[in-house]
């Protein structure tokens, strides 16, 4: 497990690598000269300043050389400064990371505790009333889009009954749990929504293929009881497609945090990165891409060690 481990890891490092100098190559791509940005408010900056300042930022350098000095300052522990902000970036992106993880965290959760029952339900009565509703439901979830249902929330919820903050954040030590707890409900409903569908539909349709395994029929053929067939026999090997899906979900998640936090205003990477891209703050907006696929990666690795865990025949030497 160990040499496993230590090759899965370098493997990440290795696909980090390779997708940190694609990403900066592609920002690399956008519109807008970062030292035009920066001089634009001071019309007594000359060309000739602009011309030293890109020296000396090294904008005027080929792309692959400016990249090896971003690598070596990142790996040094130097980040660089945002642009926007003009703070160190990891001072920008530490309480946008907490907020993101709040939502993302929480609509895992609760998603996996709503698509779990729900599918095995439906998967042990198969083409009953229960699974045609749970199916009707989950298609339903699928095809609606994450910023059409956002707007229906923020309409029904904030703007008609007034019940509950149309966007924002509140801070923990001004007015608690609650109060905080009260600003993420309408973009984690949003999100689970989006989310519970597919997974719901993974898990239906993992629980009939291992249902129908000769295996299941012997034990059904010995006696034992729905129940036991149904959580001690079938839903751990059912698990193991979930897992995988669930540990790419991450990915999908993040991706419609970016959507979902840019409707409700939600301070999160989600809305940092769109933010970051808009105003050409180069320097935030790599970083924070570059969080995104690590934690892609970190999710993959996680759902290869839950296979051993799922299944005992899974050998990693």
């Amino acid at each position: 497990m160990a040499r496993f481990l230590l090759h899965r890891l370098w493997q990440s490092l290795l696909v980090l690598a390779v997708m940190s100098f694609v990403i900066y190559g592609l920002m690399g791509l956008m519109p807008g000269d970062p030292i035009d940005l920066m001089i634009s408010s001071n019309p007594h900056v000359t060309s000739e300043d602009a011309a030293r300042l890109r020296s000396l930022y090294g904008l005027d350098k080929p792309i692959v050389e400016r990249y090896g000095n971003w690598l070596q300052a990142a790996l040094a522990g130097d980040l660089g400064y945002s642009r926007t902000y003009a703070r160190p970036v990891p001072e920008v992106l530490a309480p946008a990371l907490v907020n993101t993880l709040w939502l993302l965290g929480s609509t895992l959760v609760l998603s996996i505790l709503i698509a779990l029952p729900a599918g095995i339900l439906a998967a042990a009565r198969p083409y009953s009333r229960f699974d045609y509703t749970v199916n009707l439901l989950a298609f339903a979830g699928i095809s609606v889009p994450v910023f059409w249902l956002g707007l229906l929330l923020i309409m029904v919820f904030a703007v008609m009954l007034g019940a509950l903050p149309a966007g924002g954040t509140g801070a923990i030590g001004d007015a608690g749990l609650w109060e905080r707890l009260r600003y993420l409900i309408l973009p984690v409903a949003t999100l689970t929504l989006a989310s519970v569908g597919g997974h719901t539909r993974y898990v239906r349709a993992a629980m009939i293929e291992v249902l129908r395994q000769d295996y299941i029929r012997m034990a059904r053929a010995k006696g034992v009881g729905r129940l036991r067939v149904l959580f001690r026999h079938a839903l751990r090997n059912a698990m193991i497609p979930v897992v995988t899906v669930l540990a790419l979900d991450l990915g999908f998640l993040f991706s419609g945090a970016l959507v979902t936090e840019t409707i409700f205003a939600y301070p999160g990477m989600g809305k940092m990165i769109f933010d970051a891209i808009m105003g050409n703050d180069f320097n935030l907006a790599l970083v924070a891409l570059l969080f995104a696929t690590l934690l892609t990666l970190a999710g993959n690795l996680l759902a290869d060690l839950a296979y051993a865990w799922l299944d005992p025949r899974i050998s990693y030497r």
